[in-house]
């Protein structure tokens, strides 16, 4: 198949062009602006920016089917900055591929458009959108998810929105980094009592849970106008995760701790802080980040086994392996 990649530069972005000319399809990757990591790899680039439905339109034209894996995350920033790119821009998307007659959309949403700070154990697709949200990032992406999957039509688009958390693996320029990085400044505590467990994905499974899911999408699919969690299907304990990835780089275990409430109650006061003084730098600590901390997040990943045949094929151990080897190299 044709298939494009929006943000094809980014750590998922790029995992998924590698598996799609693995497979032997013809790739495009849509990226802002030029990436060398893209040169030499056999592909066609476009650039452009999906807040810009030119843009977009012009990059889909003779595509069978787009990933849409561009987006900002975060935890701290505007509203607008947040809803102009993950939302605009993925009503954008969809737009586009109706105009350039593109039949299949997978769209890369994630399982905190169902948090709303709670613990979430063995969740499914079943759980509702919050009616409040603790930070920007999730409410843009539910809006976005949303638009996707109402979207699909037969006759016309064949759309599905994945949800995969907390994706790990070498070429990680974020949650590994961002680990690290706080913990030789000792900045990270633990937050909570430290037996929350939570669901993570490998970057090649979930690059293949999206090809997967492109193949899926034909008519009467029961995949077309769905949305799937996927995950390793094997939580971890976070804090023990954490410490594992830390001990790779040679770093000491996370002792120092902070209970819930409090970490709470200090998010709430540094987000207060940081609108009044208009500080745009993220805050240590949010209401947000402070519930993901705390809080089991792991998911019911049945329906994306049964529905196009998703199964983890790298395993949490594996990964590690791997991990750890891309981080001794880099260092």
């Amino acid at each position: 198949m044709k298939a494009l990649v929006t943000g094809a530069n980014g750590f998922l972005g790029s995992h998924l062009v590698r598996k799609l000319i693995d497979a032997g399809h013809e790739v495009t990757a849509m990226t802002r602006r030029r990436d060398e990591s893209l040169v030499g790899m056999g592909i066609e680039t476009v650039h452009g920016d999906v807040r810009s439905l030119d843009n977009v339109v012009t990059a889909f034209e003779g595509q069978d089917v787009v990933f849409h894996t561009a987006s900002v995350s975060g935890i701290w920033g505007s509203w607008k900055h947040y809803h102009s790119n993950n939302t605009v821009g993925t009503r954008n998307v969809v737009e586009a591929c109706l105009r350039s007659d593109v039949r299949r959309l997978v769209y890369t949403s994630s399982p905190s458009v169902t948090f709303n700070g709670d613990h979430q154990i063995n969740v499914n697709e079943s759980a509702p959108y919050p009616k409040k949200w603790l930070c920007h990032y999730p409410h843009s992406k539910a809006l976005a998810e949303q638009h996707v999957l109402e979207a699909d039509d037969h006759r016309q688009l064949m759309t599905c929105s994945l949800r995969p958390h907390l994706i790990w693996g070498p070429g990680d320029r974020h949650l590994i980094p961002r680990l690290i990085n706080r913990a030789k400044s000792r900045q990270l505590r633990r937050v909570g009592d430290g037996s929350n467990m939570v669901d993570t994905i490998y970057v090649e499974n979930a690059a293949d849970a999206h090809v997967l899911a492109a193949e899926a999408l034909r008519p009467d699919s029961p995949v077309c106008g769905s949305a799937y969690f996927i995950s390793q299907d094997d939580p971890v304990n976070c804090w023990a995760w954490i410490n594992e990835v830390l001990g790779l780089v040679g770093l000491p275990r996370v002792r120092q701790s902070i209970t819930y409430p409090w970490a709470w109650r200090l998010g709430a006061a540094l987000e207060t802080y940081h609108e009044l003084f208009n500080i745009e730098r993220e805050p240590r600590m949010t209401r947000f980040l402070a519930a993901q901390l705390a809080k089991n997040h792991h998911f019911d990943i049945s329906r994306a086994k049964r529905d196009f045949g998703y199964y983890p094929k790298i395993t949490n151990s594996e990964g590690m392996k791997r991990l750890e080897a891309s981080l001794l190299n880099s260092s």
